[in-house]
């Protein structure tokens, strides 16, 4: 009866191994955790205070319909600037930092990956155990085998000789090792468009410092021409009251307006001298260096008649916006690792070579022995921490769905505070042209005038002051054009392409 008991046992085994596998091929297709679907940001179609052709049409095929997917090369048309952003790129520290990150990203990427496939130890090992008469032990009796008398002291129980090569794999059921390399993928995603945002700034500061250097010695040329204009004058009144024309009054208040005049120049050259500071560290490098500024700002041709796009565009453009869903995508696989760690887990396992009593017998056929494990765990109580661990990543998740809209609806505000930003800078700068204009013709006539006895030296004064608020306040609107210009560019993602 026995020997058909075992002969029925083995015949029925292949059918148990077979729905063995069955089963772990069914639970392998259980995967733990749902796949990243982008949530409804219920985006609006277009910006506020974006032109009418913003969006792509037949009329504007022919244009780039969104800004920031232009390179800083095409964006920026002075060869001074260009050669600067590029020496920061290559200079910049946090950039080098950005690099170092990536290349943590990749290599826990390729750990992540890795994690599929068994893994494998070699080595051999050494073990004595040894006891006093009074242990709860025996000689080994092999080992002194012969010996009429065993050692009663400090005797030998257990020896081994062993080297092995030790392996182990556990299986991937539920796909926790898939949604782990989901997170790193994420991760590696989000260093490399922090990366594109450090570019995308530093890109902005050079080009917003450029400027600003540019306007200031555009206004110290500004102050200088108004002090010899100054001069001018003096030399006259000075005349005029060797004549007797006018009183002593006359010559200190010209000298006044001529003093105040003069103190802007070295006013103007501090701040030359701390933007250059900023400028250079900026491209990484220590002050000392006297930038060449060959162009006027009224030179400068932005390209703010190109179309802006439409809000969903940002979300694969700006680079802060997309670290910030891959923080997301993250966040979402790492709820699937958490579930997972609640399911059963299939480890097999096996250790081949060779294991001998002593050290001469290790590499003897006799001393070969192979051992093969399969086992399938699962959790029941782990004082709340597998239950813990999946709700605070549930939590995790809705904060990284929170702060991705969060950004999102912040970029979109920084574009339309942007747009509207421009389009009132370019109603100022039409005005601040006329006003220039105006305050030059009020120079030209009130210094005739004078020369000619019409006129007082007061409404000369008065008007050369006018004329050199205008010329100054022209200057700083159309550099604040040209940043807002830099901000829209900025904010649209572009810079680091």
């Amino acid at each position: 009866m026995k020997k058909n008991h075992k002969k029925s046992y083995i015949s029925k085994s292949p059918y148990f191994l077979f729905i063995l596998l069955s089963g772990i091929v069914l639970l392998y297709g259980c995967k733990a955790g749902k796949n990243y679907v982008q949530p409804d940001l219920h985006l609006p179609p277009t910006f506020r205070n974006a032109a009418e052709d913003s969006t792509t049409s037949d009329s504007n095929a022919n244009k780039i319909a969104n800004i920031g997917e232009l390179s800083w090369k095409e964006f920026f048309e002075d060869s001074i600037l260009i050669a600067m952003i590029d020496r920061g790129m290559k200079n910049n520290l946090d950039i080098m930092q950005a690099d170092g990150q990536m290349a943590i990203a990749e290599e826990n990427l390729k750990k992540a990956k890795a994690n599929f496939l068994p893994s494998f130890a070699i080595g051999p090992s050494y073990e004595s155990r040894r006891f006093s008469g009074n242990a709860y032990a025996r000689p080994n009796s092999k080992y002194y085998e012969g010996d009429e008398n065993p050692p009663s002291q400090w005797f030998l129980e257990r020896s081994r000789n062993r080297i092995s090569v030790q392996s182990s794999w556990e299986i991937d059921i539920w796909g926790k090792f898939r949604r782990e390399k989901e997170a790193n993928v994420a991760k590696l995603i989000q260093q490399e468009s922090y990366k594109k945002a450090m570019q995308t700034e530093l890109t902005a500061k050079i080009a917003t410092a450029y400027y600003k250097l540019m306007m200031l010695k555009e206004q110290l040329d500004v102050a200088e021409f108004n002090l010899r204009l100054n001069d001018s004058t003096l030399s006259i009144v000075e005349l005029q009251y060797k004549s007797g024309l006018v009183s002593s009054l006359a010559i200190t208040q010209t000298e006044s307006q001529k003093l105040k005049s003069a103190s802007l120049v070295p006013q103007i050259e501090k701040e030359i001298a701390i933007q250059e500071n900023e400028l250079s560290k900026l491209l990484g490098e220590y002050p000392g260096e006297e930038f060449l500024v060959k162009r006027e700002l009224n030179e400068i041709k932005m390209l703010s008649d190109i179309s802006t796009g439409v809000p969903l565009e940002i979300i694969k453009n700006r680079p802060d916006v997309v670290a910030s869903e891959m923080d997301l995508v993250a966040a979402n696989s790492y709820v699937g690792v958490a579930q997972t760690m609640r399911y059963p887990s299939l480890s097999l396992g096996a250790d081949i070579g060779y294991d001998a009593l002593n050290i001469s017998d290790v590499f003897s056929p006799t001393a070969l022995f192979g051992r093969f494990i399969g086992s399938l765990t699962q959790p029941i109580f782990q004082n709340r921490k597998l239950k813990t661990n999946y709700r605070v990543s549930l939590i995790a998740r809705d904060n990284a769905e929170l702060a991705f809209r969060q950004k999102v609806i912040g970029a979109v505000t920084e574009i339309s505070n942007d747009l509207v930003t421009i389009q009132k800078a370019e109603e100022e700068y039409e005005i601040a042209k006329k006003r220039l204009k105006n305050s030059r013709r009020a120079v030209k006539d009130s210094y005739l005038l004078f020369s000619s006895g019409y006129a007082n030296y007061l409404e000369v004064i008065n008007a050369q002051s006018n004329a050199l608020q205008s010329e100054l306040y022209m200057v700083d609107v159309k550099m604040q054009l040209l940043i807002a210009n830099i901000e829209l560019y900025r904010s649209l993602g572009g810079g680091w392409k």
